[in-house]
């Protein structure tokens, strides 16, 4: 079913160029004179921590690059703070490392929205956080968006808090520079706190505040320095010399945790189908036009196979088994296309959920929730069938059984998108409101109510030609496109991280391991175990 676009495709290698170059660019945080400040205060950077931190070599999925990259004038890169899920000492970790290149790895809005990301995947997976403490504390001219509100800065101890008492996931603390006021709570509700002699701080106030409230003049080393919280206070529990013994000992720490063993029986060593260099060719370049989401798969999947259930009923939406890397997986994904029906019906259009489709894939849901099955949703769908015939036909009661199947489901959730993730069909597909485990795009990915051409109907109808509307009618087009760039989700958290063609596969192997940690129901951000509050 390939389109004779698909052959000159070149929208997707486009794209992702585009993409890879802003994600550089961010990677250079603050900038090598901030890089070189950090050095001569005898610290190394956020990154430069983070791979001494993960075994070497290995996979890592950075969430959330590209928060906040094109807000405050450029001044905020990664919101000042990386997130990552990487590997220490072979098991799966998250880590979150305060970037103090970046206006001294101070809190911004979207910093604590990463944080909480980040904690909420800790506790979905009840795998290890380590927290890497660089911070001035809040962005000042920016508190209003950090300190107050459900989720701002509280929410990050408020999950410390239910980590600790109730799911039992380790937290790891190093404060390695700054840890000042109401940031002090995040080292002092975990586990364990390390700290780094002559460059690391922690306190509820600085010498400054501390001179304007008491009087007292003190300096930072006796106030709260490394010596200080490891011998006086006794708040903090290992002392290192300098940033790489840190690292070292947290991860000699890590390799001592205790761990459940993998629920998955994965089989190694299984190769793709078809090379992701396909991909670029398999695109359509124009997002409108047709290609077969099974060419797709065989780029992604072990062997290129998957046992497709139900193929001949709601051939809109393909839904099999698979395995990527040796692991078993669920696959729900969206055919695009002129989908032909049985003689005397009426041809559906691909990318559409119709009554009969959304059916299978909430039975095959469900079935998949009660075989412990992980799903991977593959994303290119642009919604629910309108008009006389699908509304007598159910659709609603139909729509609402397939949203209840995936809201309910009690397995790993992964999500992939690839083009469209446009109304109720971007919901019925796992949508960020469901907390899906892991979403990921390509840069192609387009995630909006509607397709700009669709809005300008709706709002302006028979008038969208009038002359003295064209300028309206332009803007919107224009806003719509701007709002439905994959760059533009990545930025608000939308979606986890956007990744290559060629990274597609080893990233979604990775999230496969990471869920597989965790053995109990994936529902929500974290699920708490049944305890008897009179014993909590």
């Amino acid at each position: 079913m390939s389109s004779p676009a698909a052959k000159s495709s070149n929208r997707l290698r486009e794209l992702t160029d585009e993409y890879l170059e802003i994600a550089v660019r961010i990677r250079e945080a603050g900038g090598a004179a901030k890089v070189q400040k950090q050095h001569d205060q005898g610290k190394l950077t956020a990154r430069e921590r983070l791979a001494l931190l993960c075994d070497p070599g290995s996979l890592s999925l950075e969430v959330g690059l590209l928060v906040a990259y094109d807000q405050y004038d450029g001044l905020a890169p990664a919101a000042g703070v990386v997130t990552t899920v990487g590997l220490v000492r072979d098991r799966p970790v998250v880590i979150v490392a305060n970037d103090a290149t970046v206006k001294a790895g101070s809190w911004w809005p979207e910093t604590i929205k990463k944080i909480l990301r980040a904690q909420e995947i800790a506790m979905r997976q009840r795998i290890p956080i380590i927290y890497l403490v660089d911070s001035a504390g809040v962005n000042l001219p920016y508190q209003g968006g950090v300190f107050p509100g459900q989720y701002g800065a509280s929410r990050i101890f408020y999950y410390n808090s239910i980590m600790r008492r109730y799911l039992h996931v380790p937290q790891i603390s190093a404060v390695m520079g700054p840890c000042i006021a109401g940031g002090a709570y995040l080292p002092a509700l975990s586990n364990v706190i390390f700290m780094v002699e002559g460059t690391s701080f922690m306190g509820l106030g600085g010498p400054n505040l501390v001179k304007g409230a008491t009087g007292q003049e003190v300096d930072g080393e006796e106030l709260g320095g490394a010596q200080t919280h490891t011998v006086k206070s006794q708040v903090a529990h290992y002392r290192a010399a300098d940033d790489a013994e840190c690292i070292s000992k947290i991860r000699d720490y890590v390799a001592r945790l205790p761990r459940s063993s993998p629920t998955v029986v994965r089989t190694a060593g299984r190769q793709a189908g078809r090379p992701a260099s396909d991909l670029y060719d398999l695109l359509p370049n124009d997002h409108r036009m047709a290609y077969d989401m099974r060419d797709v798969l065989a780029c992604l999947l072990d062997d290129g196979t998957m046992d497709e259930f139900q193929p001949d009923v709601g051939g809109e939406m393909l839904c099999g088994h698979g395995a990527v890397d040796g692991s078993p997986v669920a696959v729900i994904a969206n055919q695009r296309g002129i989908i032909k029906r049985g003689p005397g019906e009426r041809s559906h259009f691909g990318g559409i959920v119709y009554t009969d489709s959304a059916e299978k894939a909430a039975y095959f849901i469900e079935t998949a929730s009660r075989e412990g099955m992980p799903l991977l949703f593959v994303q290119d769908v642009s919604g629910f069938m309108v008009g006389p015939e699908a509304e007598h036909s159910g659709i609603i009661r139909s729509g609402a059984r397939f949203v209840e199947a995936m809201a309910t489901a009690v397995v790993p959730k992964i999500v992939l998108t690839v083009n469209h993730a446009s109304g109720a069909g971007y919901y019925a597909m796992a949508g960020q409101g469901f907390d899906p485990d892991f979403i990921l795009s390509w840069p192609t990915g387009r995630m909006g109510v509607m397709e700009g051409e669709s809005a300008v109907s709706a709002v302006f109808g028979s008038k969208a030609n009038d002359p003295a509307l064209v300028q309206d009618v332009q803007q919107m087009r224009d806003d719509y496109e701007h709002q439905l760039d994959a760059k533009f989700a990545a930025a608000r958290g939308y979606v986890d991280a956007i990744v290559t063609p060629e990274e597609t596969r080893d990233q979604l192997a990775f999230a496969l391991r990471t869920v597989a940690e965790y053995s109990g129901p994936h529902l929500g951000a974290f699920v708490l175990p049944p305890f008897d509050i009179r014993k909590s």
